[in-house]
């Protein structure tokens, strides 16, 4: 058995030429847009409670300005939940007062029904007072038919 050796395994190729394959790759690729650079961040004034130290280097007076400036938009979101937290208060009160004005039409109603309910009783039992009265006017008039004798 015969060995073979690797240049003997693969066959002898022409040299690589990188600057044509990158030519070609960079033909495959779609044209990328040119960069430019981010719009300018306007220049805010610093909130009045700070204030700039004398002898701070410029990098460290942007790099306050940046931390101070992200604060204060967090300082500001709070206070807008602030402000959203006051309206749903009242939004709170208006609904409290719609239920103390539910509850005092329920409160009437109730009493109505009551006031209602009394005057059916009265005059359910009035009827029945008035009912037994004239059952027993029947058996005493039937009664004295029988003992007069006026009944067949």
């Amino acid at each position: 058995m015969t060995s073979m050796t690797n240049v003997e395994k693969f066959p002898r190729t022409k040299a690589l030429d990188l600057a044509k394959l990158e030519a070609d790759v960079t033909a495959a690729l779609p044209p990328m847009p040119l960069r430019t650079a981010p719009p300018p961040v306007p220049h805010e004034p610093l909130p009045e409670y700070v204030e700039h130290q004398e002898g701070v280097s410029r990098v460290g007076q942007l790099t306050a300005e940046a931390v101070v400036r992200d604060y204060e938009a967090a300082a500001k979101e709070i206070e807008a939940m602030g402000d959203e937290l006051i309206s749903a208060a009242k939004k709170c009160e208006a609904m409290t007062a719609d239920v103390h004005t539910a509850i005092a039409f329920m409160r009437d109603t109730a009493a109505s029904y009551r006031e209602e309910a009394k005057k059916i009783f009265k005059r359910i039992e009035e009827c029945a007072v008035f009912t037994e009265e004239v059952r027993r006017t029947c058996e005493t008039v039937k009664r004295r038919m029988m003992e007069d004798g006026t009944v067949a």
